[in-house]
């Protein structure tokens, strides 16, 4: 990877990791589904000159309804799902969970596409929900705030399954686009999957608009939400994969925790705990284990 990837990389993995803690500042005054639906509206504005590439527009007027689909369940569900979830977890948490997509994806692509892994990539989902279940188990009675309280155990509860359910989305997705977008490019996915998203959370966040006024810090946040970790992320993350190759381009989940812990302590006062971090490295590992990053040749020879 030339220095010049490897800054864009370490660019992308800043700019996800920093959703987490817009999408926090941000849900704090507006609630969790105008937050999402003024991320996929903003952000599918700025994208719209993407279609003024003949190739992306008639890609997506070929495909549009797929696509629509797509931005669903791959921004519009999932970005409501973490949006409530931050408000009642750590960012941190939050991003760790979401470190675990690329163990959905696995799991929906086996069960659906009958693409079955090796034995690498079972261990690797093995590893990594193990590390799921510990994060869960430990952080359990840990509110957003870091306190420990009966109510907060029921919340965080309720929150990171919140975080997981979006995961699932994102791995439906990623079969979906698979199987009904093989060849489509990716910049019309991208474009058309944000104003499929904003269309299907319009009404309901035209219905939950919150009745105070909104700060003009909750607008910064958003408006960084949308421009920066939605639509210049997108760009970002398309040229890694043109230029590197999608194999290296996912190994940016794994830097997205770390600078989402470090925002989260920075800016929003959040304990980082050992637990945590240690959590964290067993998803890790099974995420590239599950992705095909790393494989243990004995289990490959022996699933043979």
């Amino acid at each position: 990877m030339t220095p010049l990837l490897l800054l864009e990389f370490v660019a992308l993995a800043a700019l996800w990791g920093a959703s987490f803690l817009f999408m926090r500042l941000g849900a704090a005054e507006f609630g969790p589904v105008p937050t999402a639906g003024l991320r996929v509206g903003i952000a599918a504005l700025c994208l719209l000159p993407m279609f003024l590439k003949a190739a992306v527009w008639t890609d997506f007027r070929a495909r549009w309804r797929p696509i629509l689909v797509v931005g669903l369940l791959n921004s519009g569900l999932p970005f409501l799902l973490f949006s409530f979830a931050v408000l009642h977890i750590p960012t941190g948490v939050s991003a760790i969970l979401n470190a675990t997509v690329p163990l959905t994806g696995a799991l929906v692509a086996w069960l659906w596409l009958k693409d079955r892994p090796g034995g690498s990539r079972i261990l690797g989902l093995v590893i990594g929900f193990v590390g799921v279940t510990l994060l869960v188990l430990g952080k359990s009675g840990v509110d957003a705030r870091g306190a420990t309280n009966a109510q907060g155990s029921v919340m965080s509860l309720v929150a990171m399954g919140a975080c997981l359910l979006a995961t699932l989305c994102y791995g439906i997705a990623a079969s979906f686009t698979k199987r009904y977008l093989s060849g489509v490019d990716p910049l019309a996915s991208a474009s058309g999957s944000q104003i499929g998203a904003a269309l299907a959370l319009a009404l309901p966040m035209a219905w939950l608009w919150p009745a105070q006024p909104v700060s003009a810090g909750a607008w910064t946040a958003v408006v960084a939400l949308a421009v920066l970790c939605t639509s210049i992320a997108y760009i970002l993350y398309f040229h890694l994969i043109e230029r590197a190759g999608p194999a290296k381009a996912l190994t940016v989940t794994f830097l997205i925790p770390v600078f989402a812990l470090v925002y989260g302590a920075v800016f929003l006062g959040e304990m980082v705990s050992a637990w945590m971090v240690g959590c964290g490295l067993v998803i890790v590992c099974g995420t590239a284990l599950s992705t095909g990053l790393v494989k243990v040749r004995a289990l490959e020879k022996a699933v043979r």
